[in-house]
């Protein structure tokens, strides 16, 4: 896992040059007046809208380059042209070449936050996902407060230099540039899209910091095959000798033989009837005895039953790594002989949690299997343990269809809740007293057939050798128009339309002229200060203060998740956009004028960091399947960026047509119809493996489709 960590910090030192490039632009729009080829005055919202126009020009084709070549070709791509429009700027002789250099910058930027964020949902472990694809947020805001230091520095001089202030951008960028050429490996699901298996495996070996990567291995795989007939069943799932030698499940036809992905290890499942939450959803289209307003996407109440509780005892830390036993470490124990314990999912020394979370028959935190240990790990007696489980609880495995001479169906499962009482000691009671598990099941048709295989219990390490089932086929735009891919692209797109009108980027171009409009250089008056520097000290003190923020949501972003950070934090952004309001429509005197505004554009930064500004991306990365993701990361990007130029781009005018007040009154309209857009549309996505998402989003839009 660690490996997995450093990738990911070294991909978002990209976000750090875009936070650097846009804290830079924002205050030397103050000082333009020290250009000495400014003639228009379109000049300002050009020199900054270079860029966006650049970056929106550049992500039209970033996501199916992506596709074709790779995503760390296109990672090192970024890296040299922000490091040659740094070097342009800073050599810039006129107007025209400094508009090419921005439009350069424009193009690097572009690749990072597009890519970035898939680069690190394709490479991260599901478990701590969220917080590694909070990193770009958290180094963007760290690149702004940098640039605010050296921006406000430079304007304590008589005569600074712009040139310089823009060409600083080029020496981050050369580390950027040796890390993506060195350091950033390709992106596992990449290569298994192209039939790559050996150097996937290496890689993810690398990232895992473990030999045995055979069951994500077969997940990636099985990834390509998203959006098949998807049936949701439920199985009483035990080792082989349980079933066998009860008289209750003795009847040969209702068994089924299931193989996991790793060498030796194969389960009985007896199909039922029971009382899964997915299983409640596939009969009815929704879930049943839930007050749900009835406009509420059902795919929404499809993935809340797979995260309807939160442990109720156990550190944040424990949380984040949420472990509560094995089954099938059971099967092993009774299959071989070998004496299996409670499977630690912790690395380096982490606690596991207990997993308490309530007595609810329907809890489904509970995983039927844990993920990959890095090195593996030891039991009570020293024996060495290897988990089988592909992350959040999830467990695939495989079973001959029946239908299909020679065809395997993959198997998504997820064990059913069990009494807090017993949940975190399930490996030790099954032992004792040969119980038995209540899972549900995401049932499809695999894309690996029985010929293709030596062995069945040997179905990961036989990818290697197999690279044509991933290699089949290609990126098809006609995948787009498949119903869960429709259905993403919904959330996408609307969530980035949103996040765009709500305002963010232009107020971050624009932070130090609206606080110099709000009279914030009344606030700093006695420490000498010239407005325009009081209004830039001010804004690296409100990006300062957004890193801790940003750790906030780093820690919750698996914990509380995705959605609950948007519902929480969306009604703070509308109460502070309305005291902006107030605040210049009501004539509270000077002062308090300042300070009411200082304070709400302060708090609006850090609320909007902890949700709406890392969870467009993060949700954009996750729920895309792997041939299309770069195509669907695209089409959401350009969304961002369009909304970004007219955002930006008309800015000025408001404020000298409308005011603050007018201003911030349209960004309070726009947040109140994100926070309902939010809560009919937007699934919880924490925690579950990438796969296992789109999986979702494809049964969710077949369910909705048929209750239509």
């Amino acid at each position: 896992m660690r490996g997995a960590v450093l990738v990911a910090i070294a991909a978002a030192i990209g976000n750090l040059l875009q936070g650097w490039d846009n804290a830079t632009i924002a205050g030397m729009s103050l000082l333009l007046s020290f250009l000495p080829m400014q003639s228009e005055p379109t000049i300002e919202g050009l020199i900054v809208a270079m860029s966006l126009i650049g970056a929106t020009v550049i992500t039209t084709c970033s996501g199916p380059v992506s596709d074709c070549l790779g995503r760390r070709p296109m990672l090192i791509l970024s890296s040299v042209l922000y490091c040659l429009s740094g070097l342009v700027m800073w050599w810039s002789p006129n107007v025209n070449v400094l508009l090419l250099a921005r439009l350069m910058d424009g193009f690097g930027i572009g690749l990072a936050v597009t890519l970035v964020p898939v680069y690190i949902s394709e490479t991260a472990p599901p478990e701590i996902r969220g917080l590694l694809n909070t990193l770009p947020q958290f180094t963007g805001a760290a690149g702004m407060f940098m640039s605010y230091c050296m921006v406000f520095g430079m304007s304590l001089k008589d005569s600074p230099s712009w040139r310089l202030m823009l060409g600083v951008l080029s020496l981050p960028s050369l580390i950027y540039f040796a890390l993506a050429i060195f350091f950033l490996p390709e992106s596992p699901r990449w290569l298994v899209s192209k039939g790559k298996m050996k150097e996937a495996r290496q890689v993810l070996q690398m990232l895992r910091g473990t030999d045995d990567v055979s069951g994500e291995m077969a997940l990636l795989v099985e990834g390509l095959g998203v959006g098949g007939d998807t049936s949701i069943e439920e199985y009483i799932i035990s080792p082989d000798n349980v079933l066998a030698d009860s008289q209750e499940h003795a009847v040969e036809k209702d068994r089924i033989k299931l193989y996991g992905a790793e060498e030796g290890k194969s389960w009985i499942a007896k199909p039922v009837m029971g009382q899964s939450t997915l299983g409640a959803f596939s009969r009815h289209g929704s879930m049943p005895n839930q007050n749900n307003v009835q406009l509420v996407d059902p795919l929404v109440t499809l993935f809340g039953s797979v995260h309807e509780k939160l442990p109720e005892s156990g550190s944040m830390r424990s949380m984040l790594f949420p472990n509560f036993g094995s089954m099938f470490n059971v099967a092993e124990h009774h299959g071989k002989g070998e004496h299996w314990d409670e499977e630690n999912l912790q690395k380096d020394g982490d606690h596991a949690s207990d997993g308490s979370g309530g007595d609810s028959d329907d809890n489904l935190r509970s995983p039927l299997l844990s993920r990959q240990a890095s090195n593996g790990e030891r039991d009570n007696a020293g024996e060495q343990v290897s988990s089988m489980g592909i992350g959040g609880g999830w467990q695939l495995a495989y079973r001959k269809d029946e239908k299909s001479s020679g065809g395997l169906k993959r198997i998504y499962l997820h064990q059913e809740g069990a009494p807090a009482s017993r949940r975190g000691s399930i490996v030790s009671l099954c032992a004792a007293e040969n119980e038995v598990v209540h899972a549900a099941a995401l049932v499809s048709q695999s894309v690996l057939h029985l010929q293709e295989l030596p062995d069945h219990h040997t179905i990961g390490k036989a990818m290697d050798k197999q690279p044509q089932p991933a290699a089949k086929g290609g990126t098809s735009w006609k995948e787009i128009f498949e119903p869960g891919v429709k259905h993403a692209l919904v959330v996408g797109v609307g969530i980035q339309i949103l996040q765009q009108f709500s305002g963010i980027n232009g107020v971050l171009y624009y932070t130090p002229q609206i606080l110099e409009q709000a009279g914030v250089g009344v606030l700093l008056s006695n420490l000498g200060l010239t407005s325009d520097s009081a209004s830039l000290l001010i804004s690296g003190l409100t990006t300062l203060l957004m890193l801790p923020s940003i750790g906030v949501a780093m820690r919750l972003m698996d914990i509380a998740g995705r959605r609950w950070l948007l519902l929480s934090t969306l009604p703070v952004l509308l109460v502070t956009l309305i005291l902006l309001v107030l605040g210049n429509v009501i004539d509270l005197g000077t002062v308090m004028h300042a300070v009411i505004s200082t304070a709400s554009v302060i708090v609006y930064f850090c609320c909007f960091v902890m949700g709406f500004g890392p969870i467009p991306n993060i949700l954009c990365a996750e729920i895309f399947p792997t041939r299309v993701r770069g195509i669907c990361i695209a089409i959401c990007a350009l969304t961002f960026w369009i909304g970004d130029i007219i955002v930006t781009y008309t800015l000025p005018v408001m404020l000298n047509q409308i005011g603050l007040a007018g201003v911030f009154g349209i960004y309070a309209v726009v947040c109140a119809v994100a926070w309902f857009f939010v809560f009919l549309k937007v699934p919880e996505t924490k925690g579950m493996p990438l796969e296992v998402i789109t999986e979702f989003f494809a049964v969710g839009a077949k369910q909705t489709a048929d209750s239509v």
